[in-house]
């Protein structure tokens, strides 16, 4: 059975049972980490995927496999709803500076909680797609000059298959399954409305591209060798990634990330990708 991209044997669901029954108080945290510990279930950097697992075993529970104790917290509808402040308002003056021009230009990872919810109001209130939280490992930035606030990128878990994408590669599924933590998508990248300059999204693409390796290597102990992004059409037509020489390996078939849902209908998105090293297919191909 899998979840979350792991496969679990008939062996291993008992291990889980007899977890949870013989720690009747335990919530569903701490039985996430320690089902990490004991199916050896680490991040390539030798930490626990305890948010994994728990997604895992919410989906174990409702598919009558185990039986988890309440949430301490229970969902409601609300919770994630952002909150608009005046912080997010428009300034007073528009930026309108050619890009070659800037000599400032400067990504700002996010690391505390006050930038993180500035960051999720942002894209709430400007980005065509709102806010929704990040899949999996992550890093979010803004772009600044002169201290203000010019755009916005979200980096989040890959794809987990996509054929124009795999096919580039050239893997298998085993090699998929085993290296797909080397991917990072761009799932968000928002220039803000009132920021007027020529080429800054290639420049802000290219940027980003140099920096975030060596920012994910530090929050996650390994580097990853590729980029994706999913562009929809015909909203936008990529140009600014062409500019930054990311290149289009082909079109999604509108089946969503997971891309196992037939049934589901989404818009059709232009693939694109950017190799952050020179072999990445040895790194994903082993």
């Amino acid at each position: 059975m899998k979840y979350c991209g792991r496969n679990f044997s008939i062996t291993e669901i008992n291990l889980i049972r007899k977890l949870i029954t013989d720690n009747p108080r335990a919530n569903r945290a701490w039985l996430a980490r320690n089902v990490c510990e004991l199916l050896k279930w680490l991040r390539p950097s030798g930490l626990i995927k305890d948010m994994s697992c728990k997604v895992a075993m919410i989906r174990m529970h409702k598919d009558g496999l185990i039986q988890l104790p309440p949430p301490q917290f229970p969902h409601r509808p609300n919770n994630r709803r952002v909150q608009k402040t005046r912080q997010t308002d428009p300034p007073v003056s528009e930026f309108q500076i050619p890009s070659e021009s800037i000599n400032d230009l400067e990504l700002t990872p996010v690391t505390n909680k006050p930038q993180s919810r500035l960051w999720n109001e942002f894209i709430d209130r400007y980005h065509y797609l709102g806010y929704t939280p990040l899949p999996g490992a992550q890093l979010r930035y803004f772009a600044k000059s002169q201290d203000m606030i010019l755009a916005l990128f979200g980096f989040g878990a890959a794809a987990w298959m996509t054929a124009p994408r795999d096919e580039f590669i050239g893997w298998n599924h085993t090699q998929r399954q085993n290296n797909l933590h080397l991917i990072v998508n761009n799932a968000r990248f928002l220039i803000l409305p009132w920021v007027h300059s020529t080429h800054l999204a290639s420049m802000l693409l290219s940027l980003v591209s140099r920096q975030i390796a060596v920012d994910w290597e530090k929050c996650y102990s390994y580097r990853p060798v590729l980029l994706e992004t999913f562009v929809e059409t015909p909203r936008f037509k990529g140009t600014a990634y062409k500019s930054a020489n990311w290149i289009h390996v082909g079109q999604t078939q509108g089946r969503g990330k997971l891309g196992q849902y037939k049934d589901i209908k989404l818009p059709v998105k232009d693939i694109y990708l950017y190799p952050l090293h020179n072999h990445f297919r040895k790194f994903l191909c082993t």
